[in-house]
């Protein structure tokens, strides 16, 4: 639209956290509906902790009054530990504040900055390989959005799949389930089986544990479906890299860098894959981070193909 690269920045950035912003409301408000059963809500679990005291009753013998007092002492504990996590919980959304000021602040500079940055790196290289940082940049580039416009599809499938299902098994509040699902499959292995935790409560309170164990197999079939045939398709098919070291990027991202570590990890490993295929000395390093290009071939026959052709 030929605007100035400033203010092409901010609107930029501004159209993607407003975005965002209207995910979240959309969470918010779907979310609020729930204040209105909570009265149901509360009565459907003190039913099935009912259940479950006089299952513990009848398998292992912890009278209903044992198991009060040992409840009750655990809640004095915690409630003696209340100003500790009232100020955790107060540190947790001031970091949270402050995280998202400095992102909107770096994806605004990065905007702003990106040919200068192309420019260094240029000039940190020989001519000879300008050519190749060109191709790498332009790889990267093209792999991180297409990365994220194949999650966004990917929250829009399985958003769609889970609310077709809730609601035809009968479920309460399934479009705010599903959300909530498509949200949560962001993180890749871990969101889903979280979503399925969040779900089966919901649903238990709601509902009957019939309804539970059969949104619980319908969340794990969407799961297969999602795995086997949606990630490769939409998302894996930008990003080429291993399902074995796709999850060890996500547990080092989570412990260095918590959820948002989780997120970025296979993004960063497809670019790590991209520099490596690129640079000589690194390319069995980029082929080990890749897709097994040959299913069929058994130990013999790479060994055969690797070994140096015997003179005729």
């Amino acid at each position: 639209m030929k605007f100035p690269r400033t203010v092409a920045g901010i609107v930029t950035v501004l159209l993607f956290f407003g975005f965002v912003g209207f995910g979240f409301y959309m969470l918010a408000s779907q979310l609020s509906i729930i204040k209105d059963d909570w009265p149901a809500f509360k009565e459907q679990i003190l039913a099935g902790f009912q259940n479950v005291q006089i299952w513990v009753t009848d398998h292992f013998g912890v009278m209903h009054n044992e198991q009060m007092d040992i409840i009750n002492k655990t809640a004095s504990k915690s409630l003696d530990s209340g100003t500790l996590l009232l100020g955790t919980a107060l540190l947790s959304l001031s970091s949270l504040f402050i995280l998202l000021v400095f992102t909107f602040l770096y994806t605004f500079f990065l905007l702003i900055y990106r040919s200068h940055i192309v420019r260094f790196l240029l000039l940190l290289n020989n001519e000879e390989h300008h050519d190749i940082v060109l191709d790498v940049v332009g790889q990267v580039q093209y792999v991180v959005k297409k990365y994220l416009i194949g999650l966004l599809l990917q929250m829009l499938i399985v958003s769609t799949l889970v609310f077709a299902a809730l609601s035809i098994i009968g479920v309460k509040y399934s479009l705010l389930l599903a959300i909530i699902t498509g949200v949560f499959n962001v993180l890749p292995y871990i969101g889903i089986f979280t979503s399925i935790l969040v779900i089966a409560l919901l649903t238990f309170a709601t509902s009957t544990f019939t309804h539970v164990l059969v949104v619980i197999v319908a969340l794990i079939i969407i799961h297969l479906i999602d795995s086997n045939f949606i990630v490769p398709k939409v998302v894996g098919s930008k990003v080429k890299v291993n399902s074995l070291f796709a999850m060890m990027a996500i547990i080092v991202g989570e412990l260095i860098w918590g959820i948002s570590g989780m997120f970025l990890a296979i993004p960063i490993l497809a670019i790590c894959k991209i520099v490596m295929d690129r640079v000589k000395e690194l390319k069995p390093w980029g082929f080990l981070l890749g897709e097994e290009d040959n299913k069929g071939n058994t130990y013999s026959k790479i060994l055969k193909s690797m070994s140096p052709k015997k003179n005729q």
